[in-house]
């Protein structure tokens, strides 16, 4: 997609919606175009150790990399399984949710694939969507049925479980469904202090529900909904070291402007900012030195904002 920058400082996409969201703004950055030519982008993962981004463009079962010295973008793996969402470990290892292969795996340091996760009670997963690493190094991931929905993802396949979110055990590989009270959870993330998981049901109702996590990182509670998406959609997200939420996010014109973006909630819910992008956002992660370049996937292209804001580690 053909991106013009903005020819002036603030840029005017980065929109203060309430004055709690201005001090996270950098008024001499602006929102870059550091990729385009995908079909669908998805799941940012930053590897700080290589100053580089990967990320996957599922339909074209590929996983490219951004080299951020050289801003060079490379492919960094073909014949990728239709990953989606990817994170790291606590020992930097990667870690892959596959549509094709509707299973999780790990590529361990010779490159070798270690799958982590594929049945859970004797049945196939349906197609693992986005994952995260909580800090006790257990592996959490959703997983609904858009990969075996059609072949454009994936493959057409049978579901054989409902959509649920999975804790796979750090050490023993284990895997128990933690959230079963939705029909297609999608993006997830942790609070600062880990005592709430946030995941985002993109069935219906469109949303965000919020859980309280038990005090042993295993199990969750009381679940309720923390964002009411209406008609517009969330996706994946991430949450920075103050609990704001900054969410990829598909919605309507409105006047003419496009509802297409980064929306960021605080952590009562209020939607406190807006980074407008031309195209929908399915992704986004915080990466650089200091975790404040924000990179956000977004249908054909990837862009970057810097922000004044660090992400979590996890």
């Amino acid at each position: 997609m053909v991106f013009t920058p903005s020819p002036r400082y603030p840029d005017p996409r980065v929109r203060t919606l309430d004055p709690s969201f201005a001090r996270y703004v950098v008024g001499n950055a602006a929102v870059e175009q550091i990729a385009d030519g995908g079909r669908w982008f998805e799941g940012p993962v930053w590897f700080g150790d290589q100053a580089a981004l990967l990320w996957s463009d599922i339909p074209n079962n590929r996983v490219l990399r951004f080299d951020v010295e050289s801003g060079a973008v490379t492919e960094f793996h073909q014949d990728a399984n239709f990953s989606n969402g990817h994170t790291r470990d606590k020992t930097g290892r990667l870690i892959s949710c596959e549509h094709q292969t509707r299973r999780v795996t790990r590529t361990e340091y010779d490159g070798t694939i270690t799958v982590l996760a594929s049945h859970f009670n004797g049945k196939r997963l349906n197609s693992p969507n986005d994952v995260v690493v909580t800090p006790d190094g257990a592996i959490w991931f959703t997983d609904p049925t858009f990969g075996i929905s059609t072949h454009y993802e994936g493959g057409v396949e049978t579901p054989e479980l409902p959509g649920q979110v999975y804790r796979v055990h750090p050490d023993t590989l284990e895997v128990t469904a933690v959230v079963t009270d939705m029909s297609q959870p999608n993006g997830l993330a942790f609070s600062p202090d880990a005592s709430t998981l946030y995941v985002v049901e993109s069935g219906s109702p469109h949303g965000i529900r919020a859980y309280s996590v038990s005090d042993d990182l295993t199990a969750v509670s009381d679940g309720a909904v923390f964002v009411d998406a209406g008609e517009d959609g969330a996706d994946g997200f991430r949450i920075d070291t103050d609990g704001n939420l900054w969410c990829g996010w598909a919605g309507g014109d409105t006047n003419g402007v496009s509802g297409d973006g980064v929306r960021v909630f605080n952590p009562a819910g209020l939607l406190i900012g807006a980074i407008d992008l031309p195209e929908r956002c399915a992704n986004l992660v915080f990466g650089g030195r200091a975790r404040n370049r924000l990179f956000m996937t977004a249908s054909t292209s990837v862009y970057s904002l810097y922000v004044n804001a660090q992400g979590l580690p996890y």
